[in-house]
């Protein structure tokens, strides 16, 4: 299983790891919904097209991935990677939890370690490339985020 790690205690960005080993970075831009990944060493933007357009993981060679928000009240998220359509969704109402789903079927979580905590774990499948998983995880760091900073 995956762990993203905050860097320090009011960071936003994190250390990717797998058990003790260390996987990658995620990072936020300060003032916009954009960033870099960072895997293996091999750098990946994500950034949204527009005020309310499409988020898109970016490597050197093209468009990697892209999640589409169907409505901008919700906090679900449409990710396509490939050929393939996931559902990036809430576990519950008023989880910080999510879940992937692969039509009706849940297929990987992603969810805080605890109570008061940004550390997440990330529970998804080993088929998607680990620059996709990442993604997946900056797209509910981000939410999470959106959350912390309407709260203050």
């Amino acid at each position: 299983m995956l762990t993203a790690i905050p860097r320090s205690w009011f960071s936003w960005d994190f250390a990717l790891t797998d058990g003790d080993t260390p996987l990658g970075d995620i990072d936020f831009a300060t003032w916009r919904e954009k960033g870099e990944l960072k895997i293996g060493g091999a750098p990946y933007r994500v950034y949204r097209e527009a005020m309310l357009g499409a988020f898109v993981l970016e490597s050197g060679s093209g468009v990697v991935a892209r999640a589409v928000k169907p409505s901008s009240l919700g906090r679900r998220l449409v990710v396509e990677y490939g050929h393939a359509q996931y559902e990036l969704q809430p576990a519950s109402l008023f989880s910080r939890s999510f879940q992937l789903m692969a039509g009706t079927t849940p297929v990987g979580t992603l969810s805080a370690t605890g109570f008061l905590t940004r550390r997440m774990n990330i529970d998804l499948p080993k088929s998607l490339p680990l620059p996709v998983r990442a993604f997946l995880a900056w797209l509910v760091l981000m939410l999470w985020r959106r959350d912390a900073t309407g709260a203050s």
